[in-house]
């Protein structure tokens, strides 16, 4: 029992993390992947949860040891037009994800309260904008985490319609590969809404949030780590990927099993996808998809808006941290809300909702290519990281990650360029 008590209070960022990870974007883009190629994306989620934990560890332990964020450290490490660029890509990415996680939220909303979707827009989008400003994010995360338990509504319902469970794990151990352009582009999302670059930044803010907390207010005085705290550390990083990619199976097997099988593989309204719940919920599916959509979307949401601002903060030097008061990082908070504010401006423009959601996760696929090679070089790296460079395991999932999120993304390019 003391051993238990210990493990749960070293859970933090990585759970936070991963609970994260399965936000309105990655709810659909699962969604898609079980109504539109069935079980055969599984497999995915079985590779993808070592790669995600030792992608999110080193950008939790890069930081440990520098004392800073990641996009500080590439600052430092690259050419400036490189860490600019870069830059630019994760803030683009996260500002469209954003937006289209508003829509997700205010579309799924609409099934269960006839209001106008722009109102549920302006009302999460400004909500959000007024937490995050006046509000820590635990207090964020502690007031929705419990919505987040509607997504064990798929692991139930994957049990009530008795999916042909040979098949499925079958397809969660054999890996298998389809060469064609819808099929390649659903990898791609189903990869980069897992595997996602916000995260990487968010993790690696966190921990130099945590150690402001602890006191440790400059860069030299965070500097450096120690065993015990890298071990507490992956313990909290593996439970939250664990944590996130179980949710990701079990939806993909429950929509697999209902939409999928009745031939609806084409998922265009929140309505469509509402549906793989109604064998457990009945008439009160659209509620319990409105609950896993809604709290997973403000979980989501100020990660993705303090994601940039961290970014935007690390890469051109100005004060930042969800612990700064408004007035002393005016400039941090200000990107906060003009990403929330071009989100809601995206979804006045009658954005389809479903589909930004899936291709905020192709798009995020797409850029975390070379971040992770960039993450994977610093880890790798003795004069940024001392003795506490990555083990060869780790830099061999890293690069692995690399190559498959790679191939991913220049097969699904060349099929798109090349239709049979």
């Amino acid at each position: 029992m003391e051993r238990l008590r210990k493990f749960f209070a070293i859970l933090g960022p990585g759970l936070i993390t991963g609970a994260a990870d399965d936000d309105p974007s990655g709810i659909s883009t699962y969604s898609v992947a079980g109504a539109s190629t069935g079980y055969t994306m599984l497999w995915l989620t079985l590779i993808s949860t070592p790669m995600m934990a030792v992608i999110q560890g080193m950008c939790a332990r890069i930081s440990m040891v520098n004392g800073e964020g990641i996009a500080a450290i590439m600052r430092k490490r690259l050419p400036l037009w490189l860490a600019y660029g870069l830059a630019g890509l994760v803030i683009v990415a996260n500002t469209f994800n954003l937006g289209a996680d508003i829509g997700g939220m205010a579309d799924a909303a609409h099934l269960v309260v006839r209001v106008p979707v722009d109102a549920f827009v302006f009302f999460f989008g400004v909500g959000l904008i007024a937490a995050q400003i006046w509000l820590p994010y635990a207090a964020i995360a502690r007031l929705f985490k419990w919505l987040t338990l509607a997504l064990l509504a798929y692991v139930i319902t994957a049990f009530v319609v008795r999916p042909p469970w040979l098949h499925v794990f079958e397809n969660f151990a054999v890996p298998r590969v389809h060469f064609d352009a819808n099929w390649l582009s659903t990898m791609v999302g189903v990869l980069g809404t897992t595997i996602t670059p916000y995260l990487f930044y968010w993790q690696s803010s966190l921990m130099v949030e945590e150690e402001k907390e602890a006191g440790k207010t400059t860069i030299a005085a965070r500097r450096g780590t120690d065993e015990g705290s890298v071990r507490n550390m992956h313990a909290d990083v593996n439970t939250g990927m664990i944590f996130s990619n179980l949710v990701a199976f079990f939806i993909i097997v429950t929509t697999a099993s209902t939409l999928g099988a009745r031939g609806r593989h084409d998922i265009a309204t929140a309505q469509q996808a509402a549906e793989a719940l109604r064998p457990l919920a009945g008439p009160f599916a659209e509620l319990l998809f409105a609950l896993g959509m809604v709290g997973t979307g403000f979980l989501a949401v100020p990660v993705l808006a303090t994601s940039s601002a961290y970014v935007a903060a690390q890469t051109f030097r100005f004060r930042e941290g969800l612990s700064e008061p408004l007035h002393r990082a005016p400039r941090f908070y200000g990107i906060i809300v003009c990403g929330v504010l071009l989100g809601i401006g995206m979804n006045l423009l009658k954005v389809d909702a479903i589909r930004a959601l899936f291709w905020a996760a192709v798009l995020n696929g797409v850029a975390a290519v070379p971040l992770i090679a960039l993450i994977v070089w610093l880890a790798s790296s003795r004069k940024v990281m001392g003795d506490w460079v990555s083990s060869t395991a780790a830099r061999v999932w890293g690069w692995a990650t690399v190559a498959l999120m790679g191939g991913a993304t220049i097969g699904m390019f060349y099929f798109m360029a090349h239709p049979s």
